[in-house]
């Protein structure tokens, strides 16, 4: 999922001409995450449950969150069905981090969360403006 949701938005941005702004924040997004690892590496919050560093925050929990907002929010809109199964792929995948033991449950929910928020955030280029939008329209 760590790559795979990522991917599929990718496809979906370029068919919907969108690929500079998906591009946009997924490098700033992959930017923050491995800024907070290297920054912060050496502290408590950093270190992984096998005594480790480099833990905060969880990158594969980021990466498919931002894959998984993306699709929801841009691509299947009004299609809860697909919200649910994509943040569902994104929710397993942060916490097969936590199970395996690679990362706690704060490192896991912290990436998520940043991938989220850029995978839902649009920032407007080719497009009418920026916005947030996170799908599954109740």
């Amino acid at each position: 999922m760590k790559y795979g949701l990522p991917l599929a938005a990718a496809v979906c941005a370029a068919r919907d001409d969108r690929l500079e702004d998906f591009a946009l924040r997924g490098a700033l997004q992959a930017v923050l995450v491995l800024g907070l690892k290297s920054w912060l590496d050496g502290t408590p919050l950093s270190v992984r449950p096998d005594g480790e560093g480099r833990g905060f925050p969880s990158g594969h929990a980021a990466s498919a969150a931002f894959g998984a907002a993306d699709l929801a929010g841009k691509c299947f809109p009004d299609d809860r069905a697909a919200g649910i199964g994509l943040y569902g792929a994104a929710g397993l995948t942060a916490a097969s981090r936590v199970q395996a033991g690679e990362h706690t449950l704060r490192q896991a929910l912290t990436g998520a969360l940043i991938g989220f928020s850029f995978g839902a955030a649009d920032f407007g280029i080719g497009t009418d403006g920026a916005s947030f939008s996170v799908g599954m329209r109740f």
